[in-house]
C-alpha cells in the first residue's frame, strides 16, 4: 500500500477546507428590498411629480410634489419563531429617485421562514433615538410634539371645491396630543408590514410596491378640502393615516 505524501495530504485538506468554506457561503444570504410605486396599478415614478394628474377616492385631483418615508427593523421570522432582524433603515426618497433600493449587511440563512415584515417609520424605541444622517435631510419632528422623526412626507396640490391649486401636507409621524412640554400619546401610529411567508434559497430580491392612492381611501375616504395641513398636530388625523396605510403595501415578487 502506497502512503500518502505530506505535499498530496496538505493539497486534499485545502481542497475539502475550500469546499466547506463554500457550502458556509451559500448557507448565508443578502438580502435586497425595492421599492416601487403605482396609483391603483398606473406605475409612478418622479417623472409624474409636478402636474395634476392623480384623482383621489374623494373625487380630487392633485399632484405629487414630494414623496419620502422611512422603514426599518426589516425582520425574518423562523418556523420556530426566531425573530433575525436586519441592521440598519432607509430612507425612501422617490423625489429625488434615492435610497428605492435597499440592502442589509446582515447575512440571514436559508431556509423556510413564516414571516417577513418591516415597520412603517420607527418604533417608539427607536425613535428617541438621534440619528445625523436623518437630522441633515429635515425629517425630525419638533419636541413640542414629542420629538423623534417623520414617518413619512407627502406633498402636492390639489384642486379645491373653487377649482384652485391648494397645496397639502400629509405627514406621517407619532399621534400626539397636548402639544408643548408635555404631550401624550393616544396611540402608537408606527405599524408593522407583513409580507407573508417566504422560502429563501439564494441571494434574494423583494419587490416591494406602495399604492400611494391607499392612502386616501381605505378605510377613511379622504377629504382633502377638510384636511389638507396642519396634520401633525392632529391626533386624529394621524391616526386615520395609520388606519390607511394598513393596505398601502405589497409584495409584488422575490427574485432568487
Amino acid at each position: 500500500m502506497k502512503k500518502i505524501t505530506p505535499i498530496f495530504l496538505i493539497f486534499l485538506l485545502s481542497i475539502i477546507s475550500c469546499s466547506e468554506d463554500n457550502d458556509d457561503n451559500v448557507s448565508q444570504i443578502t438580502t435586497t428590498f425595492n421599492f416601487s410605486h403605482n396609483w391603483d396599478g398606473t406605475p409612478v415614478t418622479n417623472s409624474d411629480f409636478n402636474a395634476i394628474k392623480f384623482t383621489n377616492a374623494n373625487g380630487e385631483q392633485l399632484s405629487i410634489e414630494r414623496l419620502r418615508y422611512l422603514v426599518s427593523k426589516i425582520t425574518f421570522t423562523t418556523n420556530n419563531a426566531e425573530k433575525l432582524v436586519l441592521n440598519g433603515y432607509n430612507l425612501v426618497d422617490v423625489t429625488n429617485n434615492q435610497n428605492l433600493s435597499f440592502s442589509s449587511s446582515t447575512l440571514i440563512p436559508i431556509g423556510s421562514y413564516s414571516d417577513v415584515t418591516f415597520t412603517f417609520g420607527f418604533n417608539n424605541e427607536d425613535n428617541s433615538g438621534n440619528y445625523e444622517d436623518l437630522n441633515s435631510t429635515s425629517w425630525f419632528v419638533p419636541a413640542m410634539l414629542g420629538g423623534g422623526y417623520h414617518y413619512m412626507q407627502f406633498d402636492g396640490k390639489f384642486l379645491n371645491t373653487s377649482d384652485t391649486e391648494q397645496g397639502f401636507n400629509y405627514h406621517a409621524i407619532r399621534a400626539a396630543d397636548n402639544p408643548g412640554d408635555n404631550p401624550t400619546f393616544p396611540q402608537d401610529t408606527f405599524f408593522n408590514v407583513s409580507l407573508g411567508e417566504v422560502i429563501i434559497s439564494n441571494n434574494a430580491t423583494f419587490n416591494i410596491e406602495m399604492n400611494i392612492a391607499e392612502w386616501f381611501k381605505n378605510p377613511n375616504t379622504w377629504d382633502l378640502n377638510v384636511l389638507n395641513q396642519m396634520l401633525m398636530p392632529n391626533s386624529d388625523a394621524q391616526i386615520m393615516m395609520f388606519e390607511n396605510g394598513q393596505n398601502v403595501f405589497s409584495l409584488k415578487s422575490i427574485d432568487q
